[in-house]
């Protein structure tokens, strides 16, 4: 069982704040360890990397290609080189849609998505569509948003899918895929794996080996890490199969005036210009926070947690829960007959802080029948005594109160 207040000493934030922060699912507080090894980086050896002969460059780019192997232990990736460095999840599924998409998707070929899926991993996949003349599937779901394999493999059946993009755990529903059994099914008709795992990455033991996935999305502030840093693991065939979206310095060997450019190898060649090093130096202190305490133990913390929240809220009359069977963090519901929005504001009134709106999932409106929800997303720094205050102030909440607290 984790020592969550001992846990809670670890994140400054937390000493110098009340609220009941229950947002995680956008991005997650931060350890000192994590602004330590960011602060450091400015104060002690602030240097760019692998291009400077002296000794602050060198070290510093020995501890980025150091944070590069501790993300390819935290997946277990096969290698190193395997393991991407980008600005966000975002910027990482966009170089999946346009370095594999756009190069190598032709009129008639599917691209396989859900309804389910957040802007990021959807929109991208349209404008290769567009560009290609590929054809967007959505995979047909459970009523209530869940899986069903038998459904996913009639796409295959039906139609000559190429890529299947969709997301490890839904960041609205909070739903685990069936990532490994996905993966087969694809691999058995010919197709690729896109997985945004910006939702399960922070929250579950992720090995990319064991799920044979071939692409992985996903973000460092989602995971105790600084803001403006990405991850994109992707096998290494087809990582080396793909040209950059993004040219600059210290992505190529060599180029001349007539045109001619030589690529580094992967992952160079992604890497264009200055990297976020801070960012790369926090995700490492991060990832160290995080595998201190243990993922396993981090995930079932978290279920617990999360399913204690589900069951207090679904003995509250005036609650309508999207997710009531979520399986990590993250809890989708609405007091009836006030607007998410105005519940946000009397909750942020009693200090505790939830997502509300569509959560970049626009067209999920399609299986839970509406367009707003409030998200209360938990990580493994919340307690119970702050999900009882929540369950509490839900059950004082009134459409009058809400609206005083807009006004």
């Amino acid at each position: 069982m984790l020592d969550v207040m001992k846990i809670r000493e670890d994140f400054p934030i937390l000493s110098n704040s009340d609220v009941c922060y229950f947002d995680s699912g956008a991005t997650s507080l931060k350890p000192k360890a994590v602004i330590d090894a960011v602060t450091n980086f400015y104060t002690g050896y602030t240097a760019n990397i692998h291009r400077g002969d002296y000794d602050t460059s060198v070290y510093v780019s020995n501890k980025y290609e150091e944070t590069r192997n501790k993300v390819r232990n935290f997946i277990n990736a096969q290698y190193a080189r395997e393991i991407v460095f980008t600005a966000g999840a975002t910027a990482s599924l966009n170089m999946i849609a346009y370095g594999f998409g756009i190069d190598k998707l032709k009129k008639g070929d599917v691209i396989l998505l859900t309804k389910l899926e957040h802007a990021s991993s959807i929109l991208p996949w349209y404008r290769v569509a567009e560009k290609t003349g590929a054809v967007i599937r959505f995979i047909p779901l459970n009523d209530d948003g869940s899986f069903d394999l038998k459904k996913y493999e009639e796409c295959f059946k039906q139609n000559d899918v190429k890529i299947v993009c969709l997301s490890f755990v839904s960041n609205v529903l909070g739903y685990v895929n069936p990532i490994k059994e996905i993966c087969a099914i694809a691999h058995k008709y010919g197709a690729i794996v896109n997985v945004d795992g910006a939702q399960a990455v922070p929250h579950i033991k992720v090995d990319v080996q064991d799920l044979d996935v071939d692409l992985l999305s996903f973000s460092a502030h989602k995971m105790c890490g600084p803001s403006g840093l990405g991850i994109l693991y992707g096998k290494l065939s087809i990582l080396d199969s793909m040209d950059p979206y993004m040219y600059g310095g210290g992505a190529n060997a060599r180029f001349d005036s007539c045109g001619n450019i030589l690529l580094k190898k992967t992952p160079a060649k992604f890497e264009a210009g200055t990297p976020n090093v801070e960012g790369v130096l926090g995700l490492g202190a991060a990832i160290d926070y995080l595998q201190g305490i243990g993922m396993e133990a981090i995930a079932s913390y978290e279920h617990q947690l999360c399913g204690y929240l589900i069951e207090e809220l679904k003995k509250l009359p005036n609650v309508e829960i999207y997710n009531p069977n979520g399986e990590t963090s993250v809890v989708a519901f609405n007091i009836k007959g006030i607007f998410a929005q105005d519940a946000a504001a009397y909750f942020n009134r009693r200090k505790i802080a939830v997502r509300t709106g569509n959560h970049c999932a626009k067209i999920l409106v399609d299986i839970i029948g509406v367009n707003e929800t409030i998200r209360a997303s938990l990580a493994f720094y919340n307690t119970r005594e702050e999900v009882d205050h929540f369950i509490s102030v839900i059950k004082e909440t009134t459409l009058e109160k809400c609206v005083e607290a807009v006004l």
